[in-house]
């Protein structure tokens, strides 16, 4: 009996010779293959027209990549910078006029601090004391004439009420002189020799000091030692910690010959004894 030529295949699919052949592949999907390697190489192409080949830097570009490194690498500013820029809303200049007294103290200059919302200012007495006219000069450059409302003699301190105010009044931060420790970052803002709004910086040296005031009439106590320059001008102004806050109000410096000018020391009042001492509220 002969045999069907089919059973020479497992598939089914042998020809009249017993040979097993491979299925064809379908038209459609050798046309959709083709199609797809045709948009590769087109996308190859035109990423290759829009995108130049990759060449040597020019000096220019050097540069670039240079300055942009720097600028990445540049490091945050100075507590300095930042506590200038948060006082210096709230500083201001005190000018003051004295009739007929000796020619070198009929006119004053000193430093001084808003401290409330009322527009009060903190500074030290002795650059308002008998004073018959005193000029407050705000930080945006406004004007206006101030009374002494409060004041203490034995710290040297003083408050002052402006008779008008900013059109944006900035109180200082006050901290607290509890926690200052010897060796503390500190920074006096002040108008030292009527340079107008001035920084410098250095340390707590030293706490609990006494000081006899120039002619040896008093003896203030509790000063903070600071060692952040100050001359004639920045008495009143604040002592501040690298927080900005205000940790005293500067009244002295000291210094042995009758020059008048800083050689490494100066004090200041806590701010804590400074604002009550005055009579003003525990701002």
């Amino acid at each position: 009996m002969s045999r069907d030529p089919k059973e020479l295949s497992p598939t089914g699919l042998g020809d009249q010779t017993g040979v097993v052949r491979a299925p064809r592949a379908s038209a459609p999907r050798t046309r959709l293959l083709l199609g797809a390697v045709l948009v590769v190489a087109i996308v190859a192409l035109a990423k290759q027209a829009v995108l130049p080949a990759a060449g040597p830097l020019s000096p220019r570009d050097v540069d670039e990549i240079v300055a942009r490194r720097l600028a990445e690498a540049t490091a945050p500013a100075a507590y300095s910078a930042q506590v200038y820029q948060t006082i210096l809303p709230s500083l201001v200049l005190i000018q003051t006029r004295r009739e007929g007294a000796e020619p070198d103290r009929r006119r004053g200059i000193g430093s001084g601090v808003v401290i409330n919302t009322a527009g009060e200012i903190l500074t030290a007495l002795h650059v308002v004391a008998d004073a018959d006219r005193i000029d407050i000069t705000y930080a945006d450059g406004s004007k206006t004439l101030a009374a002494v409302i409060a004041q203490d003699p034995s710290r040297d301190i003083a408050v002052l009420q402006p008779v008008e105010l900013p059109d944006l009044i900035v109180p200082a931060v006050l901290g607290t002189s509890a926690v200052v420790r010897i060796g503390d970052e500190a920074y006096a803002v002040g108008n030292p020799l009527g340079l107008v709004a001035s920084i410098s910086a250095g340390v707590i040296s030293g706490l609990d000091r006494s000081y006899v005031v120039e002619g040896g009439e008093r003896r203030l106590e509790e000063l903070i030692q600071f060692d952040a320059a100050v001359n004639p001008g920045n008495s009143g102004g604040p002592l501040l910690n690298r927080k900005g806050q205000v940790i005293g109000i500067v009244t002295a410096l000291a210094n042995p010959s009758d020059q008048g000018v800083f050689i490494g020391i100066g004090f200041a009042v806590p701010i804590a004894v400074a604002s009550s001492a005055a009579g003003a509220p525990d701002y």
